[in-house]
């Protein structure tokens, strides 16, 4: 099966993003090949440009306290496994606290390192970081895979409050979800939504043997899915076959 997942408002498309990025991250610098580390470095600064809006760190801090007060609610209910309960607020906490004592945007104390910043500076551009232009990072590439290891694992340090907060509050949010088996009728599912429940995820499971994809769109009152099937090309065009999938509605 292939996970699709759509976002309901643009502050759920901010975390997604991010979440892709750190997991690229995290999967980067476990391997020793200096063009995979060269890549780490890529990708923590992309997460630096999407960690600078102005609102995420603020956002993120209110999620995390909306759902302890929501858990501390929970408290004293029978039906609740009460060591699981405080382990889940102990985690919101830690996530808050370490967030909240970081000052300014995230990624700030990377800002101050010039070598670093002078490698942002030509990242971007093609061959920009050849041995000539750069010859610091071409000698930083030659040096042992454990030493570029743990210069990565240093640089990330000032974004773990952001990775642990996101990835808390991802998973809380995706275990809220119910799901369902539903079909696709010559190409095409519809489903209205509840009124006055305000989803903000939307995960979509499908059969990689179909080959299929789907194209979702969704807003506070409907979900629609149209299911492609890339042609010789690799161009999508729609299908009107049948099919069945799993659906998964998150708030």
């Amino acid at each position: 099966m292939i996970l699709y997942e759509y976002p309901f408002n643009e502050r759920l498309r901010t975390y997604l993003r991010l979440e892709q990025l750190f997991r690229r991250l995290f999967e980067l610098i476990t391997r020793e090949s200096a063009v995979d580390h060269h890549f780490a470095l890529v990708t923590i600064f992309e997460i630096m440009e999407v960690a600078a809006r102005a609102d995420l760190k603020s956002d993120l801090l209110r999620d995390l306290e909306r759902h302890k007060n929501t858990f501390e609610g929970l408290r004293n209910n029978p039906a609740i496994e009460q060591s699981m309960l405080d382990n889940i607020i102990a985690q919101l906490d830690h996530c808050y606290n370490a967030l909240h004592a970081q000052s300014g945007k995230t990624g700030q104390p990377l800002t101050e390192n010039d070598w670093l910043m002078s490698i942002r500076s030509r990242i971007n551009i093609p061959g920009g970081t050849s041995s000539f232009d750069l010859p610091a990072y071409h000698r930083w590439q030659n040096k042992p895979a454990r030493e570029r290891q743990s210069n990565l694992h240093t640089w990330m340090l000032c974004l773990k409050p952001l990775s642990d907060a996101l990835m808390l509050l991802l998973s809380l949010l995706r275990e809220t979800g119910n799901t369902q088996k539903v079909a696709a009728t010559s190409g095409q599912f519809q489903q209205s939504l509840p009124a006055g429940k305000s989803y903000q995820l939307l995960r979509l499971r499908i059969s990689a043997e179909s080959g299929l994809v789907p194209e979702i769109s969704a807003n506070r009152l409907m979900v629609s899915v149209r299911l492609l099937r890339p042609n010789e090309s690799g161009s999508l065009q729609a299908t009107t076959e049948n099919a069945a999938f799993e659906l998964t509605l998150c708030a």
